[in-house]
């Protein structure tokens, strides 16, 4: 499953991961049976596991959740669609950016356009960027 909460209301993660593994198979289990009898391993990671291990703040994949105002063209925020950032020189093109994120490869190739098109028109100077 995904997207479980990094806090919670009562209880710590190094308690509740096992016990909300045990919930999902079960429920996975209830529309296919024989699910749990099936398993032979499993790695339990909740969200403090996945900031622990690989640096995802609350251990959202996407860098933080996004608002409305933060979805298509406003990622990761209104006015930086175009990849560019008020640090001079600095471009977005992560998981975070838009079309899509970093999974399908366009926030690279159209940050590079943009790059390509400020280096053109003296924007980014390429000496000193």
């Amino acid at each position: 499953m995904q997207y479980a909460p990094y806090h919670l209301r009562d209880g710590d993660w190094s308690v509740e991961r096992e016990k909300l593994a045990d919930r999902v198979t079960d429920v996975i289990d209830e529309v296919a049976p024989n699910f749990k009898r099936s398993v032979v391993a499993r790695d339990i990671l909740s969200p403090v596991d996945l900031e622990t291990r690989f640096g995802l703040t609350e251990g959202n994949i996407f860098h933080g959740d996004l608002n409305l105002g933060q979805l298509f063209l406003g990622r990761p925020v209104p006015g930086w669609a175009r990849y560019r950032t008020p640090v001079r020189g600095l471009y977005l093109c992560g998981a975070g950016t838009h079309p899509g994120g970093g999974v399908t490869g366009a926030p690279g190739y159209n940050a590079a356009r943009q790059i390509l098109k400020d280096w053109k028109t003296k924007q980014l100077d390429r000496r000193n960027p």
